[in-house]
C-alpha cells in the first residue's frame, strides 16, 4: 500500500513539473526566440533545428549551461548544432536569460523526475 501512495506521489511530482516545463519552454519561445528569428544578426545562430521548437531548446541550452561546456561544445566538431552563446547573451535582455534558466533547467528536472518514478515503480 506504502508503494502504490510514494508512486502515485512521485508521478504527481513529475507531472506537475513537466507541465510547468513546457509551458515556460512556450512561454520562452513566444518571447525570446521569436525575437532572435526576426534579427537578422541572430537567425543563423540558433544552431540546426533538428525538429520542430529545436531552436528553442539550442537558445535555452546556450544561453543557461554552465561556461566550460559551452565552450567545449562551441570550439567541437558538431558545433554547427548548438547556438552560438556569445551572440545569443549579446542580443538578450537579463529577463531572456533568466527565463531561459528556468525553461532549461526545469525541462531536466521533469525527465529526472520521469526517471525517478520509473525506477521506483520498478524496482520499488
Amino acid at each position: 500500500m506504502k508503494h502504490d501512495v510514494i508512486t502515485t506521489i512521485l508521478f504527481l511530482i513529475a507531472l506537475a513539473s513537466t507541465v510547468i516545463a513546457e509551458a515556460m519552454f512556450v512561454v520562452f519561445g513566444q518571447v525570446t526566440v521569436r525575437k532572435l528569428r526576426k534579427n537578422p544578426a541572430t537567425r543563423s545562430l540558433l544552431g540546426v533545428e533538428l525538429l520542430s521548437g529545436w531552436d528553442i531548446v539550442n537558445a535555452s541550452s546556450a544561453l543557461s549551461r554552465p561556461d566550460w561546456l559551452t565552450r567545449r561544445l562551441e570550439r567541437g566538431a558538431l558545433r554547427g548544432l548548438f547556438a552560438d552563446s556569445q551572440a545569443l547573451r549579446a542580443h538578450t535582455t537579463r529577463f531572456d536569460r533568466v527565463l531561459a534558466a528556468i525553461v532549461y533547467w526545469g525541462l531536466r528536472i521533469s525527465v529526472g523526475w520521469v526517471l525517478a518514478c520509473m525506477v521506483f515503480a520498478k524496482f520499488g
